[in-house]
Parts: C-alpha cells; sequence; structure tokens
C-alpha cells in the first residue's frame, strides 16, 4: 500500500511539473522582457531631460555650424539653431544603456501649448515649423541633423513676458522583444519640455540676439 502512494504522488508531481513549469519559464521571460523596456524607457526620459536642460540655457547661442561627414544627412542650414545640436551632443555624451540604433529620432522643437512640436493644438512628435529633426549618424558615432528648421532670432527668452517659449526635447526609440513572445518590438516616446533661461532684457525679444 505504501509503495502504491508513493509512486502516485511521484506521478502527480510529474504531472504538476509538467504544467507549471512552462507557466514559469513564461513568466521569467517575461519579467527579463518588462526589465529591459523599463531600462530603455527610463534611458529615454533621462536622455531627453539631459537634451532639454541644455536647450533651454542656450536661447542666445545663435544659428548652427555644420560639420562635414563621409556619409553625412542633409547639411543643418543658417534657420537650424545652435541650441538644437547642443542638445543633440549633450544627450551623445552623456551615454545610455540602450544602444543608439535602436533611437528612430531626435526632435528639438519650439513647444506649444500643450508641449507638443507646433502648429498650436498638435499633440503628436511630428516635426513641422520651428522644429529641428535629428538622427544617429554611426560614422560620426553622434546625431546629425536631418530637417527642420528654427531660425535663431525669434525666439523669446524674457523673464515673465507672456509670449516666452519654450523648448522641447523629443525621442523616438524602438525596444526590440529579445524572446519574440510579444511580437518584434514596441516603439518607446518620451519628451521634455523647459522655460528657456532668461536672456538679458535688452537680449531676450526676438530680433535682438543671434
Amino acid at each position: 500500500m505504501v509503495r502504491r502512494r508513493t509512486r502516485g504522488e511521484r506521478g502527480a508531481v510529474a504531472v504538476e511539473a509538467a504544467l507549471v513549469t512552462p507557466l514559469l519559464f513564461f513568466f521569467v521571460l517575461g519579467i527579463i522582457e518588462m526589465s529591459l523596456l523599463m531600462r530603455d524607457t527610463v534611458a529615454t526620459t533621462s536622455a531627453v531631460r539631459v537634451g532639454g536642460r541644455v536647450a533651454s540655457v542656450s536661447a542666445g547661442a545663435g544659428p548652427g555650424v555644420c560639420q562635414a561627414s563621409s556619409n553625412p544627412p542633409p547639411c543643418a542650414p543658417a534657420s537650424t539653431p545652435a541650441l538644437a545640436q547642443a542638445a543633440a551632443d549633450a544627450i551623445q555624451k552623456a551615454g545610455s544603456a540602450m544602444p543608439k540604433d535602436q533611437i528612430e529620432y531626435l526632435l528639438v522643437f519650439k513647444a506649444n501649448a500643450k508641449g507638443y512640436p507646433l502648429p498650436e493644438g498638435n499633440t503628436t512628435l511630428s516635426c513641422s515649423s520651428n522644429c529641428v529633426r535629428f538622427v544617429w549618424d554611426a560614422g560620426l558615432n553622434k546625431f546629425r541633423y536631418a530637417s527642420g528648421s528654427w531660425t535663431s532670432t525669434t525666439i523669446n527668452a524674457c523673464v515673465n513676458h507672456a509670449n516666452r517659449d519654450t523648448v522641447g526635447v523629443a525621442m523616438v526609440a524602438e525596444h526590440p522583444w529579445i524572446t519574440g513572445l510579444f511580437g518584434d518590438g514596441v516603439e518607446i516616446k518620451e519628451r521634455s519640455v523647459m522655460n528657456f533661461e532668461p536672456l538679458p532684457s535688452e537680449q531676450c525679444m526676438p530680433g535682438t540676439h543671434l
């Protein structure tokens, strides 16, 4: 009788293990996937905050300067503000746990009332006016201008002015699922919007600075 009960218990344990092990394995893989997604989300959030801080203190930096590359996107036009490239460079230099080739694009823009690129009322990360788009240049190992414009002399950086501008930095990246259990991947979109640090009163209004 004892021998039969022992065999029955062993059989029950084997059946339970066969049922539970795949679920446990799936659960562990899910934890790993969610951890990696959280890592990339935090990295993206941190990156746009770094870029936003640099852009917000650079209202008077003037127009951008084009840098040559062996295989570049189009060179930044004179209407591109230096603050945009400074923000992109700051993100690159800060480093990130997320591989740069996962980044689809980076935006530096004059923010509307909702914290998105113009026009007013827009709630998407689409780049139109007063907006500069960057992509990752693996050859130079940095972000390079891809499209858009924003004339630096139009920025209003006057303290307590009703029309004081705000600058936004946004990043769109693709996070791949390493196991394929949840599909190919998921898109991460993060943005940071900050007021421009005020320039001296004689240089803060549009047309009075570089």
